[in-house]
This record gives C-alpha cells, sequence and structure tokens, in this order.
C-alpha cells in the first residue's frame, strides 16, 4: 500500500470525524460540534489532496465516500439508534465490496 493510499484512508477517517461533528451540532452541542466539523472536514480534504497525487480522481472520491458512508451508516446503527434492517446491512456490505474492487484495480 502506497502513502496515497495511507493519505486515502486517513482522509476518510477525519470525514467519520466531521460527520460526528455535524451530528454534536445538530444534537444542541455547537461549540465541541463546530470544532470537530471544522477539524474533520478540513483536514479529511488535506489528506485527499495528498492521495490525489497517486490516485485517480474517479477511484479516490468513490474510496473517500464510500469510507464515510459505511463508517457514518455503522457509528449511526451502533450510536445513534439507527436501523439495523438486514438490507441496509447487506446494501452497506456491498459499498465494502465496491471500495475493495476499486481498491484493486487501481
Amino acid at each position: 500500500m502506497t502513502w496515497h493510499w495511507l493519505a486515502l484512508l486517513g482522509a476518510g477517517i477525519f470525514e467519520v470525524l466531521g460527520v460526528v461533528g455535524f451530528a454534536r451540532v445538530s444534537r444542541g452541542q455547537a461549540l465541541a460540534g463546530g470544532l470537530l466539523m471544522t477539524l474533520g472536514f478540513g483536514t479529511a480534504l488535506g489528506f485527499l489532496a495528498l492521495a490525489l497525487r497517486g490516485i485517480d480522481l474517479g477511484i479516490a472520491y468513490a474510496v473517500f465516500t464510500g469510507i464515510g458512508t459505511v463508517c457514518g451508516t455503522l457509528l449511526g446503527m451502533l450510536y445513534w439508534g439507527e436501523s439495523r434492517h438486514p438490507l441496509r446491512i447487506a446494501f452497506t456490505a456491498l459499498i465494502v465490496l465496491g471500495v475493495v474492487g476499486l481498491k484493486m484495480s487501481g
């Protein structure tokens, strides 16, 4: 795995932190949530820019959003009481398969 892929993984993780901050803002924790959101999304975009130095845009963006979607879905189910319907889990698994396929193809 090249450093570009590690940067992309970091971008995805920081995007999730930004989403957690966004959720906190929507639940009335404006200051802490706003700081986490700004730090998370800002850092995510910085890491994404680094990743784009060695990964095609289409693949990088698909993987970036896939990481955010899967992790956001899991956090929602585990911490915020969102639906754990089997179809939701199955389609989330398909996103993971798609991300793995893109990594293998690139």
